[in-house]
């Protein structure tokens, strides 16, 4: 049985991993590590853990078939959807499959900590009031399109009538802030 402070970390970035786990250990965390589904799923007893730290990206696995998987199998998990790819829809869609946060990378492990202790579920999403850049309003419409096409590159670029290859150098740029 897990103590009350127990995490896992559902993230393919292994030196991120380490860096995370050995912060969230010196604050008296038991702490699982997984880099993929498959990782994860080899995990026993997913019930006696009661936080979640979920990137959106993991390589070929998205980090919203691991928030379905992480809540079918613990529905009381409060999970952290943590990632450096941000877009509203992803994040709107995080928080509808029941991450209870939602932060981008970077981010310190105070403000990790904060939201995952946070006594109640946010269910929204903080939008600033300024109005995005163009290049801002273009990633948000690709990262839309890329969810509802469940993030196959090839279906979404037919439907943005845009080559697979450009989609991709896209996809891969960081998004700008605003």
């Amino acid at each position: 049985m897990m103590s009350k402070h127990s995490i896992i970390i559902v993230d393919d970035d292994v030196v991120f991993c380490k860096t995370l786990a050995r912060s969230l250990i010196k604050r008296d965390y038991e702490v699982l590590v997984a880099h993929n589904l498959s990782e994860l799923q080899a995990i026993p007893n997913l019930t006696d853990i009661h936080f979640g730290i979920v990137d959106l990206r993991l390589g070929e696995d998205s980090g919203l078939k691991v928030i379905k998987y992480l809540l079918a199998a613990n529905a009381d998990l409060n999970i952290l959807m943590l990632t450096a790819y941000a877009s509203i829809a992803t994040t709107v869609e995080a928080i509808k499959l029941g991450a209870k946060n939602y932060l981008t990378k970077p981010a310190s492990i105070e403000e990790i900590l904060e939201k995952l202790n946070s006594t109640s579920a946010t269910g929204e999403v903080s939008i600033e009031d300024s109005h995005l850049s163009v290049k801002r309003l273009e990633w948000e419409h690709l990262q839309k399109v890329l969810l509802e096409y469940d993030g196959n590159i090839s279906a979404a670029a037919r439907a943005l009538n845009m080559h697979r290859r450009t989609l991709q150098r896209k996809l891969q740029k960081k998004p700008v802030k605003r």
